[in-house]
Formats: C-alpha cells, structure tokens, sequence
C-alpha cells in the first residue's frame, strides 16, 4: 500500500509562513505524480499544487501562485510545500496526494495537517 505521512502543520499570524513535508516510499516519489491539496470546512477541496518528480513543470493554483511552491528532496523521498505571505483563507486542512498522473485521480491520500492562519 503506498504510504504518504505528512507533518509542519500548525498555527501562524497572517503573513508569516510554514513548511509541509510529504515522507514517500521511493516507488511513490519516483512514479507517481504528487502534490498537495486543502480541504476548508464548508467548501470543497482545492488542488493546491502537483508535479512529478521529474519534470520542471508544477501546477498551481492561482490562489497561491506566487506565495506557495514545491520542493523536493530526493534523498530522502520527501516533497515539500512552502507557503509564504499566508492568509486566513488559507487556513485549511492540507493532504498530500499521488495518483498515476496529474490529470487524473489521486488514488493515495496522507492523513492530512492543519494549517490555521489568525489575522
């Protein structure tokens, strides 16, 4: 079964920042494609960001163009979120996802971290 375990959520002031961190299988990282996605109470889950680890390409949405970016360390299997200049509405429950492609279902889910953002 393909295990995704997420960690760094937790609380910030409006305008500061925070790092997610996604620990993958090697077969996971290497293959599949990954990212984030949050889910608010009350409205429905928004694609964050997702790319495969070998392409150069990384969507985002254009809620957080500019202020959240992808990373990688491919030593130790891990995808990152950096989030920057972060907003109320940004508070939300983040998961990290795989699926086979970008385009398509994201069949693995992590357990997921909050992130509250106070203004």
């Amino acid at each position: 079964q393909v295990q995704l375990v997420e960690s760094g959520g937790g609380s910030v002031q409006a305008g500061g920042s925070l790092r997610l961190s996604c620990a993958a299988s090697e077969y996971t990282y290497k293959n599949y494609c990954m990212g984030w996605f949050r889910r608010a109470p009350g409205k429905e889950r928004e694609k964050v960001a997702v790319g495969y680890s070998r392409s150069r390409y990384t969507y985002y949405a254009d809620s957080v163009k500019g202020r959240f970016t992808i990373s990688r360390d491919n030593a130790k299997n891990t995808l990152y979120l950096q989030m920057s200049s972060l907003k109320p509405e940004d508070t939300a429950m983040y998961y990290c996802a795989a699926g086979l492609v970008c385009s398509g279902n994201f069949n693995y889910w992590g357990q997921g971290t909050q992130v509250t953002v106070s203004s």
